[in-house]
């Protein structure tokens, strides 16, 4: 079973910037994609970026395109999100999920592993 760790959510001034990170465990190779999707209170959980693992493929919702740049290091099965220019609206618990999928699925249903989930609230 793959466990995934995610962490790095706090609390930031609009405009600042954070990072957060999700570290797999477990059966590693089980997984061709990670990613991150968030959830804001009362509403359901929506994708904001993947990568597949092996070739670095990326993919990103048009909400954070150009202001959040997911990254992958292979040695020590990390994922990171880096995000710029936060704004209120990204306020979300952001949670890690892995997919054996490498066609970089962006709906909650295709990916089997899930973090906990680390909370980024931005406050204007």
């Amino acid at each position: 079973q793959v466990q995934l760790l995610d962490a790095g959510g706090t609390l930031v001034p609009a405009g600042d910037s954070v990072i957060i990170s999700c570290k797999a465990s477990g059966r590693a190779l089980s997984y061709n994609t990670m990613g991150w999707f968030r959830q804001a209170p009362g509403k359901e959980r929506v994708f904001v970026a993947a990568i597949t693992w092996g070739s670095g493929s990326t993919a990103y919702d048009d909400a954070v395109k150009a202001r959040f740049f997911i990254s992958r290091d292979k040695v020590t099965n990390t994922m990171y999100l880096q995000m710029n220019k936060m704004k209120p609206e990204d306020t979300a618990l952001y949670v890690c999920a892995a997919s054996s999928s490498d066609a970089i699925p962006t709906t909650p249903l295709t990916y089997e592993y899930w973090g906990h989930g680390t909370q980024v609230t931005v406050s204007s």
